[in-house]
C-alpha cells in the first residue's frame, strides 16, 4: 500500500489514517525516525519505564551541578 501527505508550514504533516492505524498511533504518542541506506523508516516510539527512570534519577546526581551546567554549557 501506498499513502502520502504534503508537508505544510513549518515542515509538519498530518499523518495517513492508514499509518496512524498501522503503526497504532494515537494523540500523544512518540514516533521515531530511522534513517539508514535503505531510506528513512517512521515507526511508534517504546513507552519509557517511568518506575525504571524514577529509581535511577537519585544515582544520576553526578553531574547536577551549577559548576558542571557552567563548564560545559558551550559544549
Amino acid at each position: 500500500m501506498q499513502t502520502s501527505s504534503q508537508l505544510i508550514h513549518h515542515n509538519q504533516t498530518t499523518l495517513p489514517e492508514p499509518v496512524l492505524e498501522a503503526l497504532n498511533l494515537h494523540e500523544g504518542d512518540a514516533i521515531v525516525f530511522e534513517i539508514d541506506q535503505a531510506g528513512v523508516h517512521l515507526r511508534k516510539a517504546k513507552s519509557i519505564d517511568s518506575a525504571f527512570t524514577e529509581a535511577l534519577h537519585d544515582t544520576l546526581s553526578e553531574w547536577n551541578s551549577t559548576a558542571d551546567d557552567e563548564a560545559y554549557a558551550d559544549l
